[in-house]
């Protein structure tokens, strides 16, 4: 991706300040982001968005991005997700400079660790986690000082050693910073530095009892790495005092600079880790890879192109008001740049036999085969054209035909004529039922003049079917979504998100009739089945087809309502 020119670039307090940090030289006029996620989980849209503001900042003022791996927890993070979050981040369209893990720095954190101790910033504290919680105190209500925390810096340093190498059982004693217990920032009341885990590590092995915390790991990775503007989501912003307060007392010169901006929330969608990991594990979804799912996996699968996700993380913007943005404007970008690149084929999800009585026959009484030309993509004429065969005998969709047609129902019905695309007018003649009165097969004859959809006496149809030659046709499973959840705001009302469960989500169409170029269709490839809406090849299953998105521009609809 190539950088930005300053009129194209856009307008956000964000870039606002790298511009004037690169204009002033700051930090050598340097642009450095990094991308930090912890591997202990899937890459979802909120992760998306994070992603193109981090390597976009750096790629729209030439500078870099560093994808670090927050993998201080030993015990919930796994190399596994380490591959599917590089994969994923590639997937997105960036490429990070360097791929870091904060792992790389444990020694040299461990250092500046014993550097606090021995100026009299850090202490070992033998309380447990509760004890140290609510000697926090509260918003309004002061903290209480740990009994150890006037130990001396010779007694702290030798338990630290000790904690360093192994002797105490895990969660006996914690590393914390002194910093002020009635500071009104809670995050600055003696925060833990280290905690004792006895646990194996999936690059360090057993090589380490003690981990860094999140809060003492963050910034200074930040300054090894050489990070100019360290961008984070909102939630963090109450943490930033005391990422400059660690960064001060290292005297780290030309630190960092944390800026937060708000996440990214979609309507009937949840993002949090321990609710996505619930629907996994109660088997809601088939996996994280499960098309339902807001993971990058999940919407891959789907066949959301990424240039469509970036698009729209671009639209919403870098803002510091956090807000629930619509799912459907995400869908109105996915239609936007599905209808420039997908292949049009034509699909019957729920077919109903149509015959034509006159249809020609060979000498031998088999019906003849004709051929339509017909665009892969109107959009774009060197998407070239495709032969798609007709006879006498085909599939049409069952909601096609009404015996009894409803007030403005224009489709099929007995002695009304209706264009099948791009072939001829055809008029129902005779409805064939079985025993239980439902209709099997439809019969009709067709217009040889009307060849290619039109009449020449000029007759006006106010329909136009798909269709599928029915000796021709391929047989497929489509997969048709509903909301994952029916709330816009799951757990607005309960408070808890899974109580807002749609357990109509999926439905999974088999016996579908398709044309027979959909065999070929590449995994992941999304083609849009003609009057039904975009679809992509299963990455894994041939014949399986996700919908994508439907046709209708429901985010159009919705922005034309509220004027």
């Amino acid at each position: 991706m190539t950088a930005m020119t300053a009129s194209d670039m856009p307008s956000n307090f964000i870039y606002d300040a790298i511009a004037a940090d690169v204009a002033a030289g700051n930090r050598g006029g340097r642009v450095q982001t990094r991308f930090p996620p912890e591997p202990n989980g899937y890459l979802h849209i909120g992760h998306a968005k994070a992603i193109v503001v981090d390597f976009g900042a750096a790629a729209d003022f030439e500078g870099t991005c560093v994808l670090r791996l927050d993998d201080t927890n030993p015990e919930t993070e796994d190399a596994d997700f380490v591959n599917s979050i590089i994969h994923d981040i590639e997937w997105l369209g960036y490429e990070p400079a360097e791929v870091r893990f904060a792992s790389d720095y444990f020694g040299r954190l461990y250092e500046w660790a014993e550097t606090l101790i021995e100026r009299g910033l850090a202490y070992v504290d033998d309380q447990d986690a509760e004890a140290i919680s609510a000697g926090r105190g509260g918003y309004g209500q002061p903290g209480v000082d740990s009994p150890f925390r006037t130990r001396s810096t010779e007694e702290n340093l030798d338990l630290f050693r000790r904690m360093r190498a192994g002797e105490f059982d895990e969660g006996s004693r914690v590393l914390r910073a002194k910093i002020d217990m009635n500071h009104e920032n809670m995050w600055l009341r003696d925060p833990i530095m280290y905690r004792i885990r006895h646990a194996h590590h999936h690059r360090t092995g057993d090589e380490w009892p003690i981990y860094p915390t999140y809060d003492w790991a963050h910034g200074q990775s930040d300054a090894i790495e050489g990070t100019t503007h360290s961008i984070c989501t909102l939630e963090f912003e109450s943490h930033r005092p005391l990422y400059d307060w660690f960064l001060a007392q290292l005297g780290v010169d030309d630190a960092p600079r944390q800026y937060e901006f708000a996440r990214l929330e979609l309507t009937h969608t949840v993002t949090s880790k321990r609710r996505l990991a619930k629907l996994v594990n109660d088997r809601v979804v088939d996996g994280w890879d499960d098309a339902r799912m807001p993971t990058i996996r999940g919407l891959r699968r789907r066949g959301y192109p990424a240039a469509a996700i970036r698009a729209f993380c671009r639209e919403v913007g870098t803002t510091r008001t956090n807000s629930r943005q619509a799912i459907e404007s995400l869908e109105s970008f996915v239609r936007r740049h599905l209808n420039a690149t997908a292949q049009r084929r034509m699909a019957v999800l729920r077919p109903l036999k149509l015959t034509i009585t006159n249809w020609p026959v060979d000498d031998a009484g088999a019906p003849l085969v004709e051929r339509f030309e017909l665009a892969n993509n109107p959009e774009n004429a060197d998407d070239g054209t495709r032969l798609v065969p007709f006879t006498g005998e085909l599939w049409i969709e069952r909601d096609d035909f009404q015996e009894v047609p409803p007030p403005k129902y224009f489709r099929l019905s007995p002695g009304r004529e209706v264009r099948l695309r791009g072939a001829f007018f055809v008029t129902a003649t005779e409805a064939v039922k079985d025993e239980d009165g439902t209709v099997v097969e439809v019969r009709a004859t067709y217009d040889p003049a009307s060849r290619g959809g039109n009449s020449p006496d000029g007759r006006k149809v106010k329909s136009t079917m798909h269709w599928v030659s029915a000796p021709h046709a391929e047989e497929a499973t489509v997969a048709l979504y509903e909301r994952l959840f029916t709330a816009e705001a799951p757990g607005e009302a309960t408070g808890e998100a899974l109580d807002d469960l749609n357990p109509a989500s999926r439905e999974l169409v088999t016996g579908c009739k398709v044309e027979g170029a959909l065999a070929d269709a590449r995994p992941g490839e999304v083609v849009q089945f003609e009057r039904l809406g975009y679809f992509a090849a299963d990455l894994d299953t041939p014949m399986l087809f996700h919908r994508t998105v439907g046709l209708r521009d429901e985010w159009a609809a919705i922005q034309k309502r509220q004027g």
